[in-house]
């Protein structure tokens, strides 16, 4: 058996269950990433050398693309330990990477997203669906710390395919507009009154 993996017996079953490392999984999730990756050498040089593949959104997966102000205020924090935790509880875990240049999050979400109705042919202030004929610049699964580079995996994938409900991204997006509404409607209040 490799280091990498363990076998061990739960009590609830017949068999035993594989473990693997991070590593393992990184790896995994690598391979799937690249998978919609337009040249696959070209990705690969590119993570290596500037931290970002520029991969194909709506084949393997889309993209939600959210404004921080958006996220920072359904978290109602500007702590990125913080907002990680948050996106990790109200996705269940799906991926989510940032850029800290442009300020923004980058949900990862089934291809089929961009065809759902809350999505097609409507403009949500603040957020995108990139669907088909849309890149995406995405940094390699390992980089998860916010001082490494500006783009990183704020909350990480779990394994190939484990993306977000599109539907909690919804949610999110509705919960962080109407937050952010509302501190704009205190703080124009506050002024008024000042």
């Amino acid at each position: 058996m490799s280091r990498s993996a363990m076998s061990f017996h739960h009590p609830d079953s017949s068999g035993p269950a594989l473990v693997h490392s991070r590593r393992d999984r990184e790896l995994a999730v690598s391979h799937w990433l690249l998978s919609a990756a337009p040249d696959l050498d070209e990705a690969r040089a590119q993570w290596a050398e500037t931290g970002i593949a520029l991969l194909r959104c709506g084949g393997v997966f889309t993209a939600v693309r959210i404004e921080a102000d958006i996220v920072q205020a359904a978290a109602g924090t500007e702590d990125p330990e913080r907002i990680g935790a948050y996106l990790e509880h109200c996705l269940q875990g799906g991926p989510v990477c940032i850029d800290t240049s442009s300020r923004r999050y980058y949900v990862l979400v089934p291809a089929s997203t961009s065809r759902l109705p809350q999505w097609v042919g409507r403009v949500v202030p603040g957020a995108e669906c990139l669907g088909p004929g849309c890149f995406l610049g995405v940094p390699p699964p390992q980089r998860t710390e916010p001082d490494v580079s500006r783009s990183y995996w704020c909350v990480p994938m779990d394994g190939p395919g484990a993306l977000c409900s599109p539907y909690a991204v919804s949610q999110l997006v509705a919960y962080g507009s109407y937050q952010r509404r509302a501190q704009e409607c205190l703080k124009a209040e506050a002024d008024g009154h000042g």
